[in-house]
């Protein structure tokens, strides 16, 4: 019987001026331990006069993860961070009862040609946590666990795994790794992983019980004590999961929740830009995203 219970394509998504490939959710699964959201963002190449610009847009009861493989986002929220992210580094967010953002190009790199590449995740907070005060850590490349075994390289984004812990202030029992190969190699590392686990192939090819899957495959595995595959040359993947939530978590828009009347509240406070629930964001207030609107028909 196949550990792989299911296989998912990336998908295309718009996200207003700039296309992502989703991973997370979709329609037979929703979650994955506690990551209820990942977009792939990328590779795009950008002229001069192009930029990534996300405007100020508010969350609730989540925390967002980003994670980049090439380029530069500048980060600002209503709590007052206003950080740089570059490859390798991560920013953590936790929304909590409310929070707003906005993602965009570095000043310095506006005017000129660059390129974006990385992850948007988004991970649901314990109940008990998701009216916390909003907070944003921030990691350096330096400080993210990396080890070496032969030509196996390892990275600890966030979370708990083969004995270590990585510095990012996650909420709730989680991992999120990063497995690259220069030469082909077969691993074993189902005794490291715990409640639930997916693959991401990002680069390369892997080979999962007789049959390989490639680039922007999703791989679902069924027991994730049982994760072993061999890694083609120059592949990368990246896997994630950890202990699933009991309750449901409900999804609109920017929001999650385990309550939907929380959400219909955050959907009225956006709309009416209620600044107690969803404060300006300091040197980026000019403008904002709107609530979607449901389409007609």
């Amino acid at each position: 019987m196949s550990n792989i219970g299911m296989i998912h394509e990336e998908q295309a998504a718009n996200i207003g001026n700039f296309l992502v490939g989703r991973l997370l959710p979709f329609r037979e699964k929703r979650s994955v331990g506690p990551f209820v959201f990942i977009d792939h963002m990328g590779p795009v190449y950008m002229k001069d006069y192009q930029n990534f610009d996300v405007a100020a847009h508010p969350h609730i009861g989540l925390s967002t993860l980003t994670y980049l493989f090439e380029g530069s986002i500048f980060h600002r929220d209503s709590i007052g961070s206003a950080v740089e992210i570059k490859p390798g580094a991560v920013n953590w967010m936790t929304a909590g009862k409310g929070v707003v953002h906005s993602e965009r190009t570095p000043e310095y790199l506006r005017h000129t040609d660059k390129s974006l590449h990385g992850f948007q995740i988004w991970v649901g907070l314990p109940a008990e946590l998701e009216d916390c005060e909003p907070s944003f850590h921030h990691t350096e490349a330096a400080d993210i666990p990396s080890w070496q075994e032969g030509d196996i390289s390892y990275k600890l984004i966030a979370g708990e795994a083969f004995g270590r812990k990585s510095p990012v202030p996650v909420h709730s029992s989680l991992f999120f790794l990063e497995i690259k190969s220069t030469t082909e190699q077969t691993i074993n590392i189902g005794k490291h992983l715990f409640g639930e686990a997916a693959m991401y192939v990002l680069e390369g090819k892997v080979n999962i019980e007789g049959n390989d899957y490639g680039t922007k495959q999703l791989l679902i595995a069924q027991n994730a004590t049982l994760c072993e595959f061999t890694l083609h040359a120059n592949t990368s993947v990246y896997i994630f999961g950890g202990a699933p939530f009991e309750e449901p978590r409900f999804i609109y828009w920017n929001f999650v929740s385990t309550s939907r009347d929380k959400i219909e509240t955050a959907k009225q406070n956006w709309q009416e830009q209620n600044l107690v629930a969803f404060p300006k964001v300091p040197g980026d207030d000019q403008e904002f995203v709107p609530l979607p609107q449901p389409k007609l028909g």
